[in-house]
């Protein structure tokens, strides 16, 4: 039974990409059977405009005849950091041609290597994400920064994340929250920060923290109180949402997926 939620249900596909890389038709196969409807990927080929093997056309009719969408993707930005903006520009291109080939939304930069992770990196970043932002938006589609816990790290009364916030063009480049990095490591709540930046955060990610280790785990397994987040927080801007659990699964990624889904289809689907 398909939701009548106003969001589908979304799953990154960072959190089988073992399956993924073994046999990814069969692996969305199970991933739609679960309940899944939309996705987040990672992992496009640019040079030869393959995602997860298979050319962008190739992939988009997959996709279709499993009624499945994919509405972002995560793109290898960070290998380009320090490079000249033109060589990121000409990668960032093919990415917009790729995602328009899959029908994808947004292009969101996922990650930022560690040795770039001072002030001077964050105000590097935020220059590059302005000048992507505008590329993006003129190629007809949205662009998003993804957070971890870096960005939160203290410098001296500074962080990353503030610069990113302030120092970006909030109509070029939108947010894309990941609720777990935000409670492991922000002193603001995911509510608060989606209260004060009103029309940015048009995606979240969301994963459960293990209640000891602080891990990632399974929905509804950890201590992040999710129906109460869920059932209090300004949904406004919010266009797509993607269950993500990066590692430490119970038994393996697909089981995990499949018990995460079991339990947000009873506990929090409705209030998306």
């Amino acid at each position: 039974m398909e939701s009548k939620s106003k969001f589908k249900m979304g799953l990154q596909l960072f959190t089988i990409r073992d399956a993924m890389a073994e046999d990814p038709i069969d692996t969305l196969k199970k991933v739609r059977a679960l309940g899944y409807e939309d996705s987040e990927l990672f992992g496009y080929d640019g040079e030869n405009g393959t995602y997860y093997g298979m050319k962008a056309k190739e992939f988009k009719n997959v996709i279709d005849d499993l009624d499945f969408t994919v509405t972002s993707g995560h793109y290898d930005f960070s290998s380009y950091f320090m490079k000249p903006f033109e060589e990121l520009q000409g990668y960032l291109e093919q990415c917009i041609e790729g995602s328009h080939l899959i029908g994808a939304k947004y292009i969101t930069w996922p990650w930022l290597a560690p040795e770039y992770r001072n002030m001077d990196g964050f105000k590097r970043l935020s220059e590059k994400l302005n000048k992507m932002g505008e590329i993006v938006n003129k190629g007809g589609l949205g662009f998003a920064y993804h957070n971890h816990d870096f960005e939160f790290t203290d410098h001296h009364g500074e962080n990353g994340y503030d610069t990113i916030l302030y120092d970006t063009d909030p109509e070029l480049v939108k947010l894309q929250m990941d609720m777990y990095w935000v409670e492991h490591s922000s002193k603001k709540s995911p509510k608060q920060l989606i209260a004060d930046n009103p029309g940015r955060y048009v995606m979240w990610h969301v994963k459960d923290m293990d209640k000891v280790t602080r891990d990632y785990t399974e929905m509804g397994n950890g201590s992040i109180d999710y129906v109460d987040m869920l059932s209090n927080i300004e949904k406004d801007a919010l266009q797509y949402y993607y269950i993500e659990q990066g590692g430490n699964y119970a038994v393996n990624s697909m089981k995990s997926i499949a018990d995460s889904a079991a339990y947000f289809k009873e506990n929090l689907q409705k209030y998306l």
